[in-house]
């Protein structure tokens, strides 16, 4: 136990800052909560309570303090944030970092841009996308076709992701960019399985991530996190689906 006693709203933000940056960061709901309740606890609180969904984060202690809720409404995948917080939560409970240090630490994790910059993100879809393509046995002829319908649709991915901020047209754009370039290499004979190329193409938007933690939180008890985590993986598997349909059907 430590002896000096921190104000109990410190610690309350800490922990939501803690929290909301893993969250956003892609990280699983039931490690958001057991991090939010070891630093609450490292700082001498023991009685406290947190309930977090894809969409925000609930949380408060017993005593006068009111409960805090902290909105989501940007969420991504970048790992090396979780990370960074899993130390600064180490740091804390090995008793070295106060409240006040340990926002400013957060702070600057949230901060950071994300860990690879944009046009390496998009030269390893691209890459990514042309060997999925010969995983799905593929020929070696339809690997170029493959790295660049799978790199254009990745760029069509974050470009209106960011003008639109509504996943759901943003990927259903990305795969409708991914069918029309796959089907114009097959049409100039410069790709042969039209198939494969878009099989592979599509990879790098499947929301494998997502899957991964919905089916982690369900088995963890946290129905309503698993449930909406599935429910978003599903619409975004639609997205997909209807953008290379749109195109097979039209062309």
């Amino acid at each position: 136990m430590r002896e000096k006693v921190y104000e109990p709203y410190e610690v309350i933000e800490t922990c939501l800052l803690a929290g909301k940056i893993m969250l956003q960061s892609g990280a699983e709901t039931y490690r958001v909560e057991d991090t939010m309740i070891r630093i609450a606890a490292s700082y001498g609180i023991n009685q406290a309570h947190s309930y977090v969904t894809p969409t925000g984060i609930l949380f408060s202690i017993d005593g006068v303090e009111p409960t805090k809720l902290v909105r989501i409404l940007e969420r991504s995948t970048d790992l090396q944030k979780v990370t960074q917080v899993n130390g600064i939560s180490r740091t804390i409970s090995s008793g070295v970092l106060s409240p006040n240090e340990a926002i400013q630490k957060l702070k600057e994790v949230e901060r950071e841009p994300h860990a690879y910059p944009v046009w390496i993100q998009i030269i390893a879809a691209a890459i990514s996308s042309g060997c999925f393509m010969l995983m799905f046995k593929g020929d070696w002829t339809d690997f170029v076709p493959a790295c660049i319908a799978g790199g254009a649709g990745f760029t069509c991915l974050l470009y209106f992701n960011h003008l639109l901020k509504v996943k759901f047209f943003a990927e259903f754009s990305a795969s409708l960019v991914i069918g029309l370039v796959s089907l114009l290499f097959v049409t100039l004979d410069v790709g042969k399985e039209l198939d494969k190329i878009i099989i592979g193409s599509v990879m790098p938007l499947v929301p494998g991530l997502l899957i991964t933690n919905a089916i982690r939180d369900l088995m963890a008890g946290h129905l309503v996190s698993g449930i909406s985590k599935g429910a978003e993986a599903f619409l975004t598997a639609f997205a997909i689906g209807s953008g290379i349909a749109t195109v097979l059907s039209l062309f």
